[in-house]
């Protein structure tokens, strides 16, 4: 829920630019973040810990964050919309919106505050971190970001339970893994299926 009222007329208009936050670049999602933090009623960012998402598993995780995030900011009488999954065990009225960040100004918004808090967090984490050029990539396996992880490992803050998807893929271009590349994954997923 937002309360338009809090912000300027110029402030509207910025917020009239809310859609897939993926598809603004972070200049732009770092503009719209206060607006959108003085527009709503309620806001929440929840995060997770990397050794918690590999207990329990990303989708879980997500689903639980998203749940405590929903708790909090949940109105009596509001309709939660959501992006994609509906969220068990809510005790609110709730709508799944499938493509939800592209169709609907509040999961935009919360879509905004979350990738915001992401990049600033990745920030944070390069300056402890700085082999894996986690301020350029935030996260992604781009070709820098696999050949740090080759060179220099995991890095702490890498999620193990990812191997057997991201590690074994670390050739996105089709090509067979280099030796040293498959002993990497090689070493994760014993790490992933023994730790």
């Amino acid at each position: 829920m937002f309360d338009l009222e809090r912000l300027t007329l110029s402030e509207r208009r910025a917020l009239a630019r809310l859609n897939d936050s993926k598809q603004q670049t972070e200049a732009a999602r770092e503009e719209l973040y206060p607006l959108v933090l003085r527009a709503a009623a309620k806001a929440c960012v929840v995060t997770r810990c990397v050794r918690g998402i590999d207990s329990r598993g990303l989708h879980k995780t997500n689903l639980a964050a998203l749940r405590a995030a929903l708790l909090r900011v949940a109105c009596p009488g509001a309709i939660c919309l959501v992006d994609g999954f509906k969220v068990a065990d809510l005790g609110y009225d709730q709508m799944a919106v499938v493509d939800g960040d592209c169709r609907s100004a509040a999961i935009s918004a919360a879509s905004i505050l979350a990738k915001v808090t992401r990049d600033r967090y990745m920030r944070r984490a390069a300056d402890r971190h700085p082999h894996w050029d986690f301020d350029t990539n935030v996260g992604y396996s781009t070709p820098e970001h696999r050949a740090a992880i080759v060179e220099k490992g995991i890095s702490p803050i890498h999620r193990l339970s990812f191997a057997s998807i991201a590690y074994t893929q670390l050739a996105l271009d089709g090509s067979p893994l280099a030796p040293d590349e498959r002993q990497l994954v090689e070493a994760a997923d014993d790490f992933a299926q023994t730790g």
